[in-house]
């Protein structure tokens, strides 16, 4: 299989995961907080697909909690820097969880 053919499988893997998840979960009362942050960044330039699809991966991979966090990192990059040099448990779990993210993100919204 050749590294292109490899990337567009597992790329295709990643999507199909994400949408039987979303299909296959309850529906969550969600704040959209990831889509808003996103939507006020500079980075995002107001792409609405961009931003929505951002909240989709969020809403399949992490907690209303971690949202909420992860949405301060638009706003406050060094955030994300304290929380990922912390030292803090729960700060290492949570990065663990937003690390996960962030590749299905790529994978999914890119």
């Amino acid at each position: 299989m050749t590294h292109s053919l490899k990337a567009r499988t597992v790329k295709t893997l990643a999507a199909t995961a994400v949408l039987v998840a979303a299909t296959l979960s309850p529906l969550t009362a969600s704040a959209r907080t990831i889509e808003k942050a996103c939507m006020a960044s500079d980075r995002a330039a107001n792409n609405v697909a961009l931003c929505g699809c951002i909240q989709q991966v969020a809403d399949m991979t992490l907690t209303n909690s971690d949202q909420r966090q992860a949405a301060k990192f638009f706003e406050d990059p060094q955030k994300a820097q304290d929380i990922r040099q912390s030292d803090k448990e729960s700060h290492e779990a949570f990065w663990l969880r937003y690390k996960e993210f962030g590749n299905v993100a790529a994978e999914y919204c890119g």
